[in-house]
């Protein structure tokens, strides 16, 4: 089981890396972050929107924060303006990083029950994997992102755990 110490860690990890790969994004024009490059949601602009819609919607299950009102096929236009994605990835990642800051390891050992609109049902699954999960699909999918912004010639730097700064 995962505790407290290691959702702190990779909520700041999540927004060390997200300025990382958005601080490159930015440098890159509109349409290139639009392009379609052939990963599972397209384009950067459409998989760096859909892994904020996934944290809002895992939030919504670990919080009382509202989650996103479409599922995962809007999840790639729910933020069609640069602008406000970056804006609104800045200040979720500041929620993340608050909310990790209270989390309790009992909280994290207890199970929690949701409804899953990808499968259609309801599963029951302890928290700190589904925590794990939350993590691991950031992760999963700001790989695609690295990938895509190093085709477009972008260089985003350093990615390794071990080297957050402190």
């Amino acid at each position: 089981m995962i505790d407290r110490a290691y959702v702190q860690r990779m909520a700041r990890y999540n927004r060390w890396q997200n300025e990382n790969l958005y601080g490159v994004a930015d440098s890159l024009s509109d349409d290139e972050r639009r392009l379609e490059r052939g990963a599972w949601f397209g384009s950067i602009h459409k998989t760096l929107s859909h892994i904020l819609w996934a944290d809002r919607t895992w939030m919504g299950r670990f919080t009382d924060l509202p989650p996103p009102t479409v599922g995962i096929p809007g999840s790639v236009s729910l933020y069609p303006d640069w602008d406000n994605l970056k804006s609104e990835r800045k200040n979720f990642d500041q929620t993340m990083i608050d909310w990790a800051d209270k989390v309790d390891d009992g909280w994290l050992g207890a199970d929690q029950t949701y409804y899953s609109g990808a499968t259609k049902r309801e599963w029951t699954r302890p928290r700190w994997l589904l925590v794990t999960h939350m993590f691991n699909h950031q992760t999963h999918h700001r790989g695609q992102v690295h990938s895509m912004l190093t085709q477009a010639g972008g260089r985003p730097s350093d990615t390794d755990l071990p080297f957050m700064p402190d």
